[in-house]
């Protein structure tokens, strides 16, 4: 699942939302680190859609201009589910080897990254 999947099901799986509201939601989610574009998210809604994703809502008309609302299916639930499990398993197998390497004897750690020195330049 891509990570733009991931967030618009994350964004639709407490209510239905339209296609500006997914992207604020996004937003929102992952504190500004992820910020889809228009054409991206509206490719995103198709494919969910054509998998049994998401479903359309409803549609209204707001100030003229149509808005679809779209709902996470139960197998779009399961799916999130699935991918958040996976996620998390992962993150946990990342903790588990750094922690492993910071702790064995002669394994290097890797220190962070150098910033600049004085006046910018390296010491």
């Amino acid at each position: 699942m891509t990570q733009a999947a991931f967030f618009v099901l994350t964004a639709l799986a407490d209510q239905p939302r339209h296609g500006y509201g997914i992207l604020r939601e996004i937003e929102e989610l992952s504190d500004g680190e992820v910020q889809l574009r228009v054409g991206t998210l509206y490719g995103v809604l198709d494919r969910l859609t054509a998998d049994g994703l998401i479903a359309l809502d409803r549609e209204e008309v707001r100030q003229g201009r149509l808005r679809r609302y779209y709902r996470v299916t139960d197998d779009g639930v399961q799916a999130l589910a699935a991918e958040a499990d996976r996620m998390a398993a992962g993150a946990g197998a990342a903790r588990r080897r750094i922690a492993e390497g910071r702790r064995a004897p002669g394994t290097a750690v890797i220190p962070p990254a150098p910033g600049p020195g004085l006046a910018g330049g390296l010491a």
